[in-house]
């Protein structure tokens, strides 16, 4: 005759120690919030991104992101953060390095508004400075990363070695062609060159101003 062997019974918590609950884990939170909160921004606009919103769009606790973001600035600037990554690889991706200077400011322009028309709402985060923390060293360090790629064109088109420094005149023409391509950017975001598009011959499009928009970067010689 056998025996069946009971399996050993868990004992209860003592009396008024209640069981610890298992910890939360989540292997990728960060990325997933962000996601989330990218969804959220493209959907729903800034205006419906909270902290609370993008843990609820990324399935977790409404309180675990804040050990990762701290609150929805936070949030806001590592997602611009991501934004400045991804807008410095557009430009890049459309510059042909064996070009002369000139032409890659073009095409660092043509990768900027190309940017901004494929992520409007990421692009117009990421120029709303009351919404960010550029403290954050994720930001800060993706946003000069991004503004180096201009400058390091702005110099070469005036011929001038590149320094951990800008000159005056650097810096001047930096700001020129940032906000001629900036400007640009803005006016097709808002939808406001439609009437002056209808006067081109057909098959212009809004990209034609570009290179006579930056032309005016240029040194005048």
């Amino acid at each position: 005759m056998t025996t069946t062997k009971r399996a050993p019974s868990r004992k209860a918590p003592p009396a008024g120690k209640k069981r610890r609950a298992a910890p939360y884990h989540h292997g990728s939170l960060r990325e997933a919030m962000l996601r989330a909160a990218e969804s959220i921004l493209e959907r729903d606009g800034i205006g419906g991104l909270t902290l609370r919103a993008a843990a609820r769009e990324a399935g977790v606790s409404h309180a675990a992101p804040k050990n990762h973001f701290g609150d929805v600035m936070g949030l806001l600037s590592d997602l611009a953060a991501v934004g400045f990554a991804r807008f410095r690889a557009t430009m890049e991706a459309h510059v042909c390095k064996s070009d002369p200077a000139p032409l890659r400011l073009e095409a660092i322009g043509r990768g900027y508004v190309s940017f901004a028309r494929t992520h409007p709402d990421l692009f117009l985060l990421m120029f709303r400075s009351e919404r960010l923390d550029f403290t954050r060293p994720a930001l800060r360090s993706a946003a000069d990363a991004a503004l180096d790629v201009l400058a390091g064109t702005v110099r070469a088109v005036r011929d001038e070695p590149m320094q951990a420094t800008l000159t005056l005149p650097q810096a001047a023409q930096m700001v020129v062609a940032w906000s001629l391509v900036h400007g640009f950017a803005m006016l097709l975001l808002d939808d406001r060159l439609k009437q002056l598009i209808a006067k081109l011959p057909f098959g212009v499009d809004e990209m034609a101003f570009l290179p006579a928009i930056l032309s005016a970067a240029l040194p005048k010689t």
